[in-house]
């Protein structure tokens, strides 16, 4: 499909279009990437830095190039939504009796979320720009969303591979809309870390081997969502009470300053999930967490695997009270869960 016609005019139509459907920020780009994301990526996969992360390399080709996935993509439309917290994040790591949740997953599922407008934006493109065509991704398509993002001017990924705005700071959800529509790009973000290091240092597992490179297996996001086996016993205690996701990279960067609470209903943090009781976590049934999680990202990695992560945290709070929840999982029918809470146990015991 050739390219349809558009002009700065376009644009702007777009852009104020996509403001008043919600999102924060709005940029423009070519669907061509650099050659060296292609290398970055392929240096991380033969690294091993995936993990057990096996789709990144399985349509990596895909990932790096724009027209790779959709070969008719002239232009892609690269949008954020603010996220940002209202409370410190990490004041959450102190109460030891509590689980940690990360920011992003408090709330509505940000993929249903940000895809509901994106189509939206979508459906107003098509009906506004006749005979042109689009496609619409969050970050469950093999999309390179960070360095599209950069290209297209909403911020830089900083030292911790993550995007960084100057005026969301870490908190951004990204979505893309990919078009036949030949669109003016917008100037790419340069990177604004300096001499900065501080999401390097606080990192609790080393995941950062050097600036810019992120080792996922020992990352703590990637241990409590996306690995499916026991924990490595070295990462058990940097996790404390880390039950889903880890925050303090993008907690402690000095851009969020600038950064302010989100407005979108959809994003507000349940009561459940703000300081939930381990006790209680410990305790859930596969019933019971489906049901405590419905319609959050948290659903997804299913009720064993969660409760692990409560058990880890239990071991590492150093509450001999906690115990007991410990012992009443020592058995679980999941021998990872089961695992996982003899160790809590044992741990707890010392402390008596």
């Amino acid at each position: 499909m050739p390219a349809a016609p558009a002009g700065p005019a376009a644009r702007d139509l777009i852009r104020a279009e996509a403001l008043r459907l919600g999102f924060d920020r709005v940029g423009f780009t070519e669907a061509l990437l650099p050659a060296a994301v292609r290398a970055r990526l392929d240096a991380f996969l033969a690294a091993g830095m995936q993990g057990g992360m096996g789709w990144l390399a399985d349509r990596a080709a895909q990932r790096a190039q724009p027209r790779a996935l959709w070969p008719e993509a002239v232009s892609v439309i690269a949008l954020g939504m603010n996220y940002g917290p209202e409370e410190d994040p990490l004041a959450i790591l102190a109460r030891r009796d509590r689980g940690a949740v990360s920011v992003y997953a408090q709330g509505r599922d940000y993929h249903d979320v940000v895809k509901s407008r994106l189509k939206q934006l979508g459906r107003w493109m098509v009906q506004r720009f006749a005979g042109s065509a689009l496609k619409v991704f969050v970050d469950t398509a093999p999309v390179a969303e960070k360095p599209l993002a950069q290209q297209a001017g909403l911020g830089w990924q900083g030292k911790h591979s993550n995007l960084v705005s100057r005026s969301h700071g870490s908190w951004l959800f990204l979505g893309e809309v990919y078009t036949t529509l030949a669109l003016p790009p917008d100037a790419p973000e340069r990177d604004h870390c300096g001499g900065c290091h501080r999401c390097l240092d606080i990192c609790p597992t080393a995941a950062f081997p050097a600036p810019y490179r992120l080792d996922a297996r020992r990352c703590i996001s990637y241990l409590t969502i996306e690995h499916k086996g026991p924990i490595p016993e070295e990462f058990r205690a940097p996790m404390g009470n880390r039950i889903y996701g880890c925050d303090d990279c993008l907690a402690v960067c000095p851009w969020n300053k600038f950064a302010r609470a989100h407005a979108e209903p959809g994003f507000a943090p349940r009561a459940a999930l703000r300081a939930p009781r381990l006790a209680e976590l410990a305790a859930l049934d596969d019933a019971g967490f489906r049901a405590l999680f419905s319609g959050s990202p948290v659903k997804r990695i299913g009720r064993d695997r969660f409760v692990r992560n409560v058990m880890i945290a239990i071991g590492n709070s150093g509450d001999p009270a906690l115990r007991e929840a410990a012992q009443a999982r020592a058995e679980d029918a999941d021998p990872v869960v089961a695992e996982a809470a003899r160790w809590a146990a044992m741990r707890l015991e010392a402390r008596a």
